[in-house]
């Protein structure tokens, strides 16, 4: 499905949307450009997971874990990764194992590590500054 985004505040609705159709162990994978909004939209998933800490980008840490009352988020940022290897390095299997969501920033960094079925969120720049084309694959909203 196809969503347009109008700001980083609608951005942010949506992941809390997406959110909430989540089950533990669910995998969300975002493609996109650079600064197209996916920190925004994991934003908005902690949001709808109950999370109450504000999300940053975990680029030099990786992961980062953002705990709530009905399960956690875990955000991965795999930007600097270079192969499907070094996931496994970083304890992927341990997070899947623990219940929460991952949201896994830059997954075509890991291309072909991740085991269906996962949700795919691809984050493009509209025709304006603060336009977004997001689109969401796997999952119903």
């Amino acid at each position: 499905m196809v969503y347009h985004s109008h700001s980083a505040g609608d951005t942010r609705e949506l992941g809390e949307r997406l959110a909430r159709a989540l089950s533990p162990g669910a995998v969300v994978a975002f493609t996109g450009d650079l600064g197209a909004g996916k920190t925004a939209f994991v934003s908005g998933m902690a949001r709808g997971l109950g999370a109450r800490e504000q999300v940053t980008s975990p680029t030099f840490n990786i992961v980062h874990e953002y705990l709530s009352d009905s399960m956690p988020l875990f955000h991965f940022d795999l930007y600097r990764l270079s192969s499907p290897e070094e996931l496994f390095d970083i304890g992927w299997e341990d997070y899947l194992d623990r219940g929460g969501v991952c949201a896994v920033e830059w997954s075509e960094n890991i291309s072909g590590a991740l085991e269906e079925p996962f949700i795919r969120v691809d984050l493009r720049r509209g025709a304006g500054d603060n336009d977004r084309v997001i689109t969401i694959e796997g999952v119903e909203l």
